[in-house]
């Protein structure tokens, strides 16, 4: 699995003392996506980088291996280093620029205004220090569907991948309500069914996991809302 972050192409490096300025919201958006961030945010096709159409989103479900769940032995969130600097700027700082209507930023990369809708749970927050930055497939659940086996290489590019839909600003109780659960067990607001079906998918297609028989089944409902 270590020729997995590099097929990924995610370039991560260490925070150093210079600091570049944060690029603007469409800067970051076309630089992970290719196009310009919605106007006004997240749209109503999702605005998280990689996301795919329906058609192949059904595709890739077909193409995961059903098995198990794994152990959670040896698991610890230090596994997963993060948040990264990419451009002077954090994994995190990054998605709260992406993610954010308005937002204005000091020199160290931090956001001091803006909004951010959340999707899990239809909530606007109005401070960077409300919203939390989750990981679309938990660290834990990764573990336990194969990332135990992987190197610290690819275990940071997952943990920081602003590539792929797997880091989106939501609020923070949504995010520690859902946790470390699967969509078996967990699911944001039913309106945001086929996005959130579609990233999951589509983050554990990349990475190559497995899924559960439960897991499955609540993906197949989940997209089968998308239109």
């Amino acid at each position: 699995m270590g020729t997995l972050a590099v097929a990924l192409g995610v370039t991560l490096t260490g925070c150093g003392e210079d600091t570049l300025s944060l690029p603007s919201a469409d800067d970051v958006a076309e630089e992970v996506t290719g196009e310009p961030a919605p106007e006004g945010g997240q749209s109503a096709e999702g605005s998280l980088p990689g996301l795919p159409g329906a058609e192949e989103g059904r595709a890739q479900l077909g193409e995961l291996t059903v098995a198990e769940e794994g152990s959670m032995a040896g698991y610890s969130r230090d596994e997963f280093p993060h948040w990264q600097s990419t451009d002077g700027c954090t994994a995190r700082q990054h998605v709260l620029v992406r993610d954010g209507t308005g937002v204005e930023t000091d020199d160290n990369c931090q956001p001091q205004a803006g909004e951010w809708y959340s999707a899990f749970d239809g909530e606007t927050l109005t401070a960077a220090s409300e919203v939390d930055i989750d990981h679309i497939v938990p660290l834990a659940a990764a573990w336990r569907s194969g990332a135990d086996s992987w190197d610290e290489e690819t275990r940071r590019a997952f943990a920081n991948d602003l590539e792929n839909p797997q880091l989106i600003a939501v609020s923070a109780s949504s995010n520690r309500s859902k946790g470390d659960q699967t969509p078996a067990d967990w699911q944001p607001m039913e309106s945001y069914w086929c996005e959130y079906g579609l990233a999951w998918t589509s983050v554990k297609h990349t990475y190559e996991l497995t899924v559960t028989d439960e897991e499955f089944d609540a993906l197949t409902e989940m997209l089968d809302t998308c239109a």
